[in-house]
């Protein structure tokens, strides 16, 4: 068979099958494999190298934005197209900091999804109808969040939660001890981190805390 070689990933098992044959159908693309969360998809994408990984953000064990991450990190010629019902600012620039290329909401059509998967193999960075517009805004909110707040306050583009949540971060907390800390469920956390790693612009979190500590967040 011939095509692009295709790994999707989803929790998801009807949309995921859905997908799967959908694009098996086309025949532009292989697809060699699926996952169910984003720890499968980091093991597969690393036995059976897929030019493309179709990936969710929300997903059990290890969520999207971390798999990219992992993904990318291992094989920088991998592309990952973000295919997901999360379309908030926050979680797909973190997205894009982690890694991925292409960001398309669920919903979009085959078309869109071949178009989306063509763009990103070639190597190109693609962005959904849905959410091309509201790239310029987000980055233009964050230029002026980027100013100094009242009194030096550092970042005054995080709420006063994800403060705390950088904080703990950069007193080396993990993401359970923040939640146990701050009576927050672990996904509710996790949320709260790739928001930080978004707004201010960081791939990972060591430089999450490499920013926290240089603004003396740490308590």
């Amino acid at each position: 068979m011939t095509g692009t070689r295709v790994l999707v990933a989803d929790d998801h098992p009807v949309y995921r099958d859905g997908l799967r044959m959908m694009l098996a159908s086309t025949g532009a693309v292989e697809v060699v494999g699926t996952a169910a969360d984003g720890a499968e998809a980091v093991e597969l994408a690393g036995r059976l190298e897929p030019q493309v990984v179709v990936m969710d953000l929300q997903m059990p064990r290890l969520d999207g934005i971390e798999a990219t991450r992992r993904i990318v990190g291992a094989r920088p010629g991998t592309g990952v197209l973000v295919l997901t019902m999360h379309e908030d600012d926050e979680s797909v620039f973190a997205a894009m900091l982690a890694g991925a290329r292409g960001f398309l909401v669920k919903g979009a059509d085959q078309q869109e999804i071949l178009r989306g998967i063509t763009a990103v193999a070639g190597g190109e960075v693609i962005f959904g109808p849905a959410l091309a517009g509201r790239v310029t805004a987000y980055f233009a909110r964050l230029a002026a969040a980027s100013r100094p707040g009242p009194a030096g306050r550092p970042f005054p583009q995080l709420t006063e939660r994800e403060r705390q949540v950088l904080g703990l971060l950069a007193a080396g907390l993990t993401n359970g001890q923040i939640a146990d800390r701050l009576g927050l469920s672990p996904k509710t956390v996790r949320n709260n981190v790739s928001t930080v790693f978004g707004k201010l612009q960081v791939a990972d979190r060591a430089q999450a805390v490499l920013r926290g500590r240089e603004a003396g967040l740490a308590p």
